[in-house]
């Protein structure tokens, strides 16, 4: 029986990219650098500041200024959440049948609390959401399952009867490792090279959409 879903946030839950555009194109102008694509910058969301600042800059962590760069984008986009940010398609349904069916659902990310709160609370999410796990709660990030499992204790579920939507592998093995019903959002942040399907998930969504028929199968 299923007992509550969970969700990565970025790629999977929501749709951040058209706000991580909006600021790394705006902090490149201003130090005089080409813009990026946002076909770049959905495929690069999902590793994070990191990643978006090595896209935008060419420079690597450890390079001079790398730092001061990723700094400014962090505190240019914890000024600009929610702004563009929506849920994908399908999951404002999802999240209404699972409440009135009386499941909770939850968030378990990466990305840090300063972010996910705020962007859950702009979307009107935060108080519907049982569960928000960030790295700034465990030990130890996806694909560890640490997270997973505080979230399946903090709602009462048992692990094997819970769902763990992602959209990146590291999710997917999170979820395995926590024993729990995996699903690949094939609709989120994935790069060009990967092969979502080849994923070890359990099932595989195209759409945002085809997330509530899977639920009520289960």
């Amino acid at each position: 029986m299923l007992e509550a879903v969970f969700f990565d946030l970025d790629g999977t839950l929501v749709d951040t990219a058209p706000d991580f555009y909006v600021v790394l194109n705006q902090l490149l102008r201003d130090h005089g650098r080409p813009e990026v694509s946002y076909q770049a910058v959905r495929a690069t969301v999902s590793n994070g500041g990191r990643a978006l600042t090595e896209l935008g800059f060419g420079l690597a962590p450890g390079d001079a200024g790398f730092d001061e760069r990723l700094n400014e984008l962090l505190d240019a986009y914890g000024g600009r959440l929610a702004v563009d940010t929506c849920l994908f398609d399908g999951m404002a349904e999802t999240l209404s049948w699972l409440e009135d069916q009386g499941l909770p659902w939850g968030v378990i990310t990466n990305k840090p609390e300063r972010f996910t709160r705020p962007v859950l609370a702009g979307l009107g999410l935060l108080d519907r959401c049982a569960s928000v796990i960030c790295p700034d709660q465990v030990r130890e990030r996806k694909p560890d399952p640490e997270g997973l499992l505080m979230a399946a204790g903090a709602v009462g579920a048992n692990p094997t009867h819970c769902v763990y939507v992602g959209d990146h592998l590291r999710d997917i093995q999170a979820g395995l490792n926590a024993k729990m019903i995996t699903v690949t959002a094939g609709f989120g942040y994935i790069d060009a090279d990967d092969n979502p399907r080849a994923w070890p998930a359990d099932y595989f969504v195209e759409r945002g959409e085809q997330l509530l028929p899977l639920l009520k199968t289960l």
